[in-house]
């Protein structure tokens, strides 16, 4: 079995240098993965369920596991020395890594623990990570086709951990009897267009006119396909995401009315799930342009969020830009 490490030193894409980088800050991403996943196993029978009572900079009440995560994602970078930044959701400010602070390249953009109001009830959780180079001047928000690599984390009835460095997508399932993670399947492909939707419609009220009708025009049968989507959605972005990868569709999370910025963060959730995507031949938008083309205002920017299969994708932004009327065009 190939595992990550090899796997990463094999990439044929990259100068030796950076693949012997990518692969020591991949490798403490791992083992970031692997800790929390240990813990999550053990929720039930700890003290980790529940809030602190704090708030983050998001607005958002901090779950127990959320500063957890963070804390060891934090841990696991805080003694390198090619890391400088590492940026979180639950931190207002990037941290400089001591040991890194002038010689680091990189910057590490996490976020830590995904769908928190999945943990009490046993439901999917994910982490999402990002590595960018630095600049010559040490600039950290770089747009989302510079990334050196990007993945996530999966924890569901098995680990799973799928990274591109720009040459494939690739999932790793964590055996856990070697503690180690493997390649499970090579060069994964999202179908072109796919029968799934996923997108909570509990926030339909808020939407534009245009988004409601794009998502009533999934609970319709197609009229030059017949096709006719099944919708699914688990309150967890890695899950939902991960499940278009392998079976084709799309996962939106459009602005609002009052909130046309969206609700889904730049740089660690868009930009690093566009990347695997894309590179998977699909496609991650705004609705009315590519999410790889976004130069970054700040780390915690916000953005709409419609990724996935590339019919599917593109059908969708042609009518919310405005260049098709209808959707079936």
């Amino acid at each position: 079995m190939v595992s990550l490490t090899r796997h990463i030193r094999e990439q044929q894409r990259l100068s030796p240098e950076v693949v012997g980088d990518l692969s020591d800050m991949m490798t403490q991403i791992a083992l970031g993965g692997k800790r929390i996943a240990r813990d999550l196993c053990r929720t039930g029978l700890t003290d980790m369920i529940g809030t602190t009572g704090e708030t983050n900079v998001q607005g958002e009440q901090v779950q127990k596991l959320d500063e957890r995560a963070n804390q060891i994602f934090v841990e696991v970078f805080e003694q390198s020395e090619i890391v400088r930044i590492v940026v979180s959701e639950e931190m207002a400010e990037p941290v400089v890594v001591p040991r890194a602070a002038r010689s680091g390249s990189y910057a590490v953009f996490f976020d830590p623990l995904d769908g928190s109001s999945n943990i009490d009830v046993n439901a999917p959780l994910g982490s999402i990570f990002s590595i960018h180079r630095l600049d010559a001047a040490g600039h950290f928000l770089k747009e989302g086709g510079d990334q050196l690599a990007g993945g996530y984390l999966l924890y569901g009835p098995g680990t799973l951990l799928v990274y591109t460095c720009g040459d494939g997508v690739h999932q790793f399932t964590l055996d856990p009897r070697d503690n180690e993670f493997f390649l499970s399947i090579a060069n994964v492909h999202v179908p072109a267009c796919g029968a799934i939707y996923s997108v909570n419609e509990g926030n339909r009220s808020k939407w534009s006119a245009d988004v409601r009708h794009v998502i009533d025009s999934f609970q319709e049968v197609d009229p030059k396909t017949g096709r006719l989507y099944t919708a699914r959605y688990t309150g967890c972005l890695v899950a939902d995401v991960h499940r278009i990868l392998l079976k084709g569709g799309l996962y939106l999370y459009p602005g609002e009315v009052k909130k046309p910025e969206g609700k889904l963060r730049l740089m660690y959730e868009a930009a690093p799930l566009s990347f695997v995507v894309e590179q998977a031949g699909g496609i991650g938008s705004t609705g009315v342009e590519r999410i790889a083309s976004i130069q970054p205002k700040s780390p915690h920017q916000r953005v709409p969020l419609i990724i996935g299969s590339r019919d599917d994708v593109e059908r969708v932004e042609q009518f919310l830009s405005g260049r098709c009327r209808q959707l079936d065009c």
